[in-house]
């Protein structure tokens, strides 16, 4: 026996009924022979983490667009705190914590420069709209690997796919990382908000702090102690009526207070003009884009060529071509 087949036997074995168990994953697009030691979703995690869109996620913005400060979240840190409090709920429930995993380590690598500001942007002119969670999809299927993708598993993919927007995925695993990210988000966010001084503890709503708790750390483990106890052998990822209603209480108070406040997002204009002039531009000078855009251009159009590449900049490397775009350079003598 191997130590993937022992890994599985102990799943087999050690896991809830409700857990989707690595022996019966649906499989890949294009088959593989099984590792010998680590399972398809142990496998599934380490292509995600190897890739190079996980590493440009340091440096995309989270909520505030290239803070200026060690403690700000990153896209990249919102993504680690999303593995943990899906693993932790997965662990709770005896769901497979590899597939939660995996999931959530690659539920963003679809995000754009500048956050949601960019997302929008990208939505409002990209043919056909532009969604996170289906761009993250697609760097895993396409953009990846020289464009052959990782070639996850089915439901890894689902996962991916169904952390945000109508879609719900089909294990329960690809469903706690969907409310993870809502618990990760909305905590970090808040806990950003506090020390940028866009916000002061007094101004979070009293049913939110009574139910929830005042720091970051009770507001988590409130949270994910009461999805455990709740969706306990009932088949799906549930809340508690009082928890949701705090968590939805909250989620309106940061749309009011910060997602939406002038002061935190007073610069999300100008991030948003400096894309629209970088699409702009290499729709005009295609010759200007990589050799890899350039294949997509050919399969599937400049806009979706144009569209792939913007998405997978930096904050940093976005300003950085519009800097040598559009920006005079100072004259030097040689």
């Amino acid at each position: 026996m191997s130590v993937r087949e022992e890994l599985e036997r102990r799943e087999e074995m050690d896991l809830s009924p409700l857990a989707c168990l690595s022996s019966q994953s649906k499989g890949r697009e294009r088959p593989e022979e099984p590792c010998p030691v680590r399972t398809c979703f142990q496998r599934d995690t380490d292509r995600i983490v190897h890739c190079k869109a996980f590493r440009r996620l340091k440096h995309k913005t989270q909520v505030f667009l290239r803070p200026q400060g060690d403690h700000y979240r990153t896209r990249m840190t919102h993504t680690l705190e999303v593995v943990r409090v899906a693993r932790t709920i997965s662990r709770g429930l005896g769901l497979n914590e590899d597939l939660a995993e995996a999931a959530a380590l690659g539920h963003d690598l679809g995000h754009t420069p500048f956050g949601h500001a960019g997302e929008r942007l990208l939505n409002e002119i990209m043919p056909g709209g532009f969604r996170h969670y289906e761009q993250s999809l697609r760097v895993a299927d396409r953009l990846e690997n020289g464009g052959e993708g990782l070639n996850l598993t089915y439901e890894v993919r689902r996962g991916i796919l169904c952390h945000s927007g109508g879609e719900q995925a089909e294990t329960m695993e690809g469903r706690a990382v969907r409310i993870a990210d809502k618990i990760a988000y909305l905590s970090a966010d808040i806990d950003d908000a506090l020390r940028g001084g866009v916000i002061y503890p007094l101004d979070i709503p009293a049913q939110v702090g009574q139910v929830l708790g005042m720091s970051h750390s009770q507001r988590i483990n409130t949270l994910v102690s009461d999805i455990i106890e709740t969706s306990r052998g009932k088949g799906d990822i549930l809340q508690s009526a009082e928890k949701k209603a705090a968590m939805s209480l909250l989620r309106e108070f940061m749309f009011e207070s910060v997602y939406l406040n002038p002061v935190a997002k007073g610069e999300e204009g100008k991030a948003q003009e400096l894309i629209r002039r970088l699409f702009e531009h290499y729709l005009d000078h295609l010759d200007r884009l990589p050799q890899e855009y350039q294949d997509i251009r050919e399969a599937e159009g400049k806009e979706r060529a144009v569209c792939d590449y913007i998405a997978g900049m930096t904050d940093a490397y976005a300003v950085e071509r519009y800097q040598e775009l559009f920006i005079p350079k100072a004259w030097t003598v040689m």
